[in-house]
């Protein structure tokens, strides 16, 4: 689930983190979800994602620069990121998330961001409670906290109560997450290579919902490299290469802001990210995985 996830990580205008980090949830889960007037999503993406099952689990992940390119792309980078994915089709779905990173520029002092953000989103993908901080070298934290709903009417409404308060509304076609997540593994049990999705997930300022093209590669074969994935449970599941390019509405004729790559199992986990950020490209490998106990769920 991390991929989907992770492009709130930063952006390639800032300055990323290193540090230890404590993986376990920064935020209790997110406030009661906006359900008022709340409808079902259509019978089609329901028919296509009421299948899917997302394990609960807790991830850590050691970020290392892979490429840089250009005299304004850093030199050095380092960092780390933990991830906490919980819940069920019964009872929704909770993230936890804290990234720290550390990234030397090519001229200038060495840059340091410290990401936290915490997550609730409807089992079927009706409402998105997000709460969100971002701290530059020790500066003040600059937050982003609000809600989303899908109502009867099929229209998406935004409710921020930070940085501004402001309310406003978006496409009905445009999902939360982990609806994309759903979408994506349907996509590809079914055998299809390209999806492409609006998405809103309250980053930056809470007002952007980005477009995004994933595609979706042949099951893989060969084992991962990782220790930490060699557990029984992954050990036969099936995973494909993905890849989603994020573009700012509007603007899908010119490049894609960043694109992630990884690897991506059936039960929603996510290996060997690569995030490409154009000028600097960054690499995620998983440093320990824990899988969580959940809740009965008849769903």
């Amino acid at each position: 689930m991390l991929a989907c996830h992770a492009r709130i990580l930063f952006s390639a205008a800032i300055a990323l983190a290193l540090a230890a980090l404590d993986p376990s949830p920064l935020l209790a889960a997110a406030a009661n979800s906006a359900t008022v007037n709340a409808a079902p999503p259509p019978t089609a993406t329901t028919n296509l994602t009421k299948e899917i099952s997302l394990v609960s689990h807790r991830a850590v992940y050691e970020l290392t620069l892979l490429k840089s390119v250009g005299s304004k792309s850093p030199t050095a980078a380092h960092g780390r990121i933990a991830f906490d994915f919980t819940g069920s089709a019964c009872d929704g779905y909770v993230q936890n998330f804290r990234q720290l990173t550390e990234l030397q520029p090519a001229e200038g002092p060495t840059r340091v961001s410290d990401m936290h953000s915490a997550t609730f989103e409807d089992a079927d993908g009706r409402s998105f409670d997000f709460k969100m901080q971002t701290s530059i070298d020790n500066g003040a934290a600059e937050a982003v906290d609000g809600k989303a709903w899908k109502s009867a009417g099929g229209l998406l409404s935004v409710n921020l109560a930070k940085p501004k308060h402001n309310k406003f509304e978006l496409d009905p076609d445009v999902v939360f997450p982990t609806e994309h997540l759903k979408r994506i593994l349907a996509a590809a049990e079914a055998g299809q290579n390209l999806l492409e999705v609006k998405v809103y997930d309250g980053s930056e300022t809470g007002e952007k919902v980005y477009e995004t093209t994933t595609y979706i590669g042949r099951p893989i074969a060969d084992p991962a490299l990782e220790k930490a994935v060699h557990i029984r449970e992954l050990d036969t599941m099936t995973r494909w290469p993905v890849s989603i390019s994020y573009f700012e509405s509007g603007k899908k004729d010119a490049a894609p802001s960043y694109t992630l790559s990884f690897d991506l199992y059936q039960n929603g986990i996510s290996r060997a990210l690569k995030l490409d950020y154009g000028d600097f490209v960054l690499a995620g490998e998983m440093s320990s995985l824990e899988l969580l106990s959940e809740p009965a769920c008849a769903k």
